[in-house]
């Protein structure tokens, strides 16, 4: 016991005449104030020394604040308990209480940690980038595996703290007699939690999907929103949100655009009548994609896929950087070439025949044969 403890010890004993848990309550709340002046100005020191600094270090004081406080308050705390004329029961509860609080602070402190190792780890990565494939796919396993990891501190804190209680204790010692059983029962119970943990580890290492991939689930088109622990939420077309849960995409089928690369072929179709001069329009494809910012250079291509009675069908390939960019890439080269026929071909448009029957000369000599016999008349 140092000598500061010792002299403390020795003026609470002059206050003898005032109730010893009105001396402790003074002790505490006198703790308590200490602990957040000192916090107070500890954190006005930190913050004035990052107001210069970019937003990480900005965002590492404010995180730090509410461990910075507790810490302080359980040291302050733990000397009042120490020096406070508590009986040995109250003591012990006091202690125990720190104790557990003492716990809290540090799953509170590993929590604080994993979340700035996240953050330093991904300022490396630009989503908003040309290429975002890579940062897409260290983004997508951090998150996953961030929010497992924070599920398993606050899991084995919890659980730590309930241990320093004797009955809890003894309650896990008798739930291990039967671990057997108690282990089944609480697996079915906690099957569907479970299941979508273990699907998001999966995720994370396996990755399927990634953050912003272009996918079409159930039918719907639309982009990887965020990815919890549990479920996965899908951003559509139309800004509606598509919730599913992350088991969903280890069981069932779904197509994703940008598993690999974000580039995209896209297609667009166009019906012609047989008189369509191709080669004129497969020059006015090449110009359409020449003078477009949508397209990356890669594939410009056109086929006449199919022959129906009436019109021919073609098809025009022309490839992008991401699906929205090949989407309004598709757009607008079915407007511009549709514009280019009716300017330059309108015979080429779709078209109804009928045919006569004989030759094209049948019909005047009908019409000469009608006039001599006016005139005969």
């Amino acid at each position: 016991m140092d000598n500061f403890t010792l002299a403390t010890r020795r003026f609470i004993a002059t206050l003898y005449w005032i109730p010893d848990w009105l001396v402790s309550l003074a002790l505490f709340a006198i703790a308590i104030g200490l602990a957040l002046l000192a916090k107070r100005f500890i954190f006005r020191l930190a913050t004035n020394m990052v107001s210069e600094k970019d937003l990480f270090w900005r965002s590492l004081v404010q995180r730090t604040e509410g461990p910075i406080r507790l810490a302080l308050i359980i040291i302050c705390l733990g000397f009042a308990v120490s020096v406070a004329p508590l009986t040995f029961g109250q003591a012990s509860l006091s202690r125990h209480l720190l104790l557990v609080c003492f716990i809290f602070l540090v799953g509170w402190v590993a929590r604080t940690v994993l979340h700035i190792w996240t953050t330093i780890y991904l300022r490396r990565f630009k989503l908003d980038s040309e290429d975002n494939l890579l940062a897409r796919k260290h983004t997508t396993q951090s998150r996953i595996l961030q929010r497992v990891a924070g599920w398993l501190i606050v899991t084995i804190t919890i659980a730590v703290a309930l241990m320093t209680f004797e009955g809890v204790r003894q309650y896990g010692v008798s739930l291990l007699a039967s671990a057997g059983a108690a282990g089944l029962v609480l697996g079915l119970a906690l099957q569907p939690l479970l299941k979508n943990l273990v699907a998001g580890i999966q995720l994370a290492v396996t990755q399927p999907i990634r953050l912003e991939d272009a996918v079409i689930v159930e039918g719907e088109w639309g982009n990887v929103e965020e990815v919890t622990a549990t479920y996965v939420v899908i951003r559509l077309w139309d800004w509606r949100r598509m919730v599913l849960p992350l088991s969903y995409f280890l069981e069932h089928p779904f197509q994703n655009w940008t598993r690999e690369s974000a580039s995209l072929i896209g297609t667009a179709m166009i019906h012609v009548d047989y008189t369509a001069p191709v080669e004129a329009m497969r020059r006015k494809l090449n110009e359409i994609a020449a003078a477009s910012p949508l397209w990356d250079k890669r594939v410009v291509n056109m086929q006449v896929t199919e022959l129906r009675p009436q019109t021919m069908e073609v098809r025009m390939l022309i490839s992008s950087t991401n699906a929205g960019r090949t989407f309004d890439l598709r757009c607008e080269v079915r407007e511009k070439m549709i514009a280019f026929l009716q300017q330059e071909y309108p015979h080429a448009l779709p078209r109804n025949r009928a045919e006569l029957e004989g030759h094209e000369e049948r019909p005047i000599a009908v019409r000469s044969e009608v006039a001599r016999r006016i005139r005969a008349a």
